[in-house]
């Protein structure tokens, strides 16, 4: 009945991700815009609040011809370091396309980088502006110069500096300056104004992202979160889906922290400085798109003066290596769900065997190995349960002929028998039960730790996180079930019999779809099983004769 049990929790589980994947969808809420409001793209409706409407600088000096796009251009300024490729619209200064160099598309398109930001398709992009009282000040819809069309971080340069400038005709000058690093996916950024007018001006610094909402995963990655999240000291990590920001935007002051909008293995990240008391908002856009930003406190420029405003903008994968010490908090964006106690540790013991072995499929294997010394008196015990359980075989089977469908007497009889050889009937049960934690944990390990994306492992398991483009792994997997099924007990209910039986069967389909590391894990794990449980089942049968 245990069994069963966590069989229909899987089979409903997997029912939930077909039903994403295949099922109707909810349509998009939107939010209603007054008449003769401004369709997209407008200060109307994306910038947190109202702003002085920024006078044009002028047609833009320099950059690179830039793709249509539903959120306009002024053309490109193209930047690129050793592990980024990178695009910034001179309108507004908009961080608007980002290719990660070391991680690829796919195994097979190796010279392809991953786009994690574009303006066209599905948007996500960076964008950030001023908010002025009384003043000028340039928001997201500004145009900027610049004077080189193409930034390259030269060899032996360790950062890279990308200027942008807007100009207002009140003698008010923004700077908006990228700061790039060899090695590093932490984009600095800072917005320096001089003011030239004759008043002083006072302001602040807004920072969001921008997002539409993406398309449905495959049937492996229907379960991971693409959405906006963001940390404070006080909520610590919280997940804002896009149909919560349609129904109920945030609003809320907090110390520290930080925003992003995250997605399988990358995220996008802006990062106030600590010290400020920020405000975090999210809005819903027409046409499926959201916001998730943060807004600085303001500050003030006499006239004459300069001052500036900084922040830290993330645009890379979820390493977890590294983003603990971006930000505090930033590691919590590789989402490992409930059982984030379990799966973490895990992920540190993998970790930790892979930088010894160098092959994360070795890796799996030896975290087997040690889940399975970790258990191993536990096991022992259920083993030898079953074995004895096994050894009662033809008495229980005697006893169903003598009481035929007398159900009462017969369980009566058979506790009896269990009383006194000192057999638990629910001692078989207990490996399975212990497992089911860690097994969903290394899943979520194996599904959201970018470290084993494209993983190779031997031969053509060339992707330990996607799924065996043949299937040689379930099938193993399969027969290892089978085997193990033939060392237990025969249950003594019929229907209960042919329900294990079939389980082999249903396991092997079910994953046929799972990561090549998670089938790995569990065929090395059955392997081990099968020959600790062949090993007490054959001493106890020796000592019965």
């Amino acid at each position: 009945m245990l069994l069963f049990i966590a069989l229909s929790v899987i089979v409903l589980l997997m029912w939930q991700t077909w039903q994403q994947d295949y099922g109707p969808q909810p349509v998009p809420v939107q939010q209603a815009q007054p008449q003769g409001a401004p369709v997209s793209g407008t200060a109307n409706t994306d910038v947190p609040q109202t702003a002085s409407v920024p006078a044009s600088s002028g047609p833009p000096v320099a950059g690179l011809p830039a793709p249509s796009s539903m959120l306009g251009t002024g053309g490109r300024v193209r930047v690129v370091t050793d592990v980024l490729d990178v695009q910034i619209d001179l309108k507004g200064g908009d961080l608007r396309q980002a290719e990660l160099l070391g991680y690829p598309v796919s195994p097979d398109k190796r010279d392809t980088p991953f786009r994690l930001m574009s303006d066209e398709g599905e948007i996500f992009v960076a964008q950030s502006g001023l908010l002025a009282t009384g003043n000028e000040a340039p928001d997201h819809h500004a145009m900027f110069t610049t004077t080189q069309a193409e930034y390259r971080l030269p060899a032996g340069q360790n950062e890279l500096h990308v200027p942008l400038v807007w100009r207002g005709s009140s003698g008010v000058v923004v700077e908006k300056i990228y700061t790039f690093r060899r090695k590093q996916f932490v984009i600095g950024f800072q917005q320096r104004v001089r003011n030239g007018s004759d008043s002083d001006w006072v302001g602040s610094q807004y920072r969001q992202l921008q997002r539409s909402r993406a398309s449905q995963g495959s049937y492996l990655t229907g379960y991971t979160y693409t959405g906006s999240v963001y940390y404070s000291p006080e909520t610590k990590y919280e997940k804002v889906s896009f149909d919560e920001i349609a129904e109920k935007p945030l609003s809320a002051s907090y110390a520290g922290g930080w925003v992003a909008m995250i997605q399988h293995y990358f995220l996008g990240a802006w990062i106030p400085e600590s010290d400020k008391l920020n405000q975090f908002y999210t809005k819903a856009l027409p046409g499926d798109r959201y916001l998730i930003g943060v807004v600085s406190p303001n500050i003030s420029i006499p006239a004459g003066g300069e001052g500036s405003l900084s922040s830290q903008l993330y645009v890379g994968p979820k390493d977890q290596n590294v983003l603990p010490d971006v930000a505090p908090g930033l590691e919590l964006s590789v989402d490992y769900g409930v059982l984030t106690v379990i799966a973490q540790p895990l992920f540190w013991l993998l970790n930790w065997i892979h930088k010894l072995v160098g092959n994360w499929g070795w890796s799996i294997i030896l975290l087997t190995l040690l889940i399975k010394l970790a258990f191993y008196k536990l096991s022992e015990t259920s083993y030898r349960s079953m074995a004895n359980m096994r050894k009662m075989q033809p008495r229980i089977q005697a006893l169903r002929d003598r009481y035929g469908d007398d159900k009462q007497r017969l369980n009566q009889a058979m506790m009896e028998i269990y009383k006194k050889e000192k057999i638990n009937p629910l001692g078989g049960c207990l490996p399975i039960l212990v497992q089911i934690p860690v097994f969903i944990s290394l899943y979520w390990v194996l599904l959201e730790s970018v470290e084993l994306r494209q993983a190779p492992f031997m031969l053509w398991l060339n992707d330990l996180s996607a799924k065996d483009p043949y299937y040689v792994l379930p099938v193993l997997m399969g027969a290892s079930m089978f085997i193990q099924q033939k060392l237990n007990p025969t249950p003594p209910d019929p229907i209960q019999a042919k329900i294990m039986m079939s389980l082999p069967l249903v396991f092997t389909v079910m994953f046929l779809w799972f990561p090549q590391g998670l089938v790995l894990y569990w065929l090395v794990n059955n392997i081990l099983s099968i020959s600790q449980q062949w090993y007490i089942t054959r001493r106890i049968e020796k000592a019965a004769h």
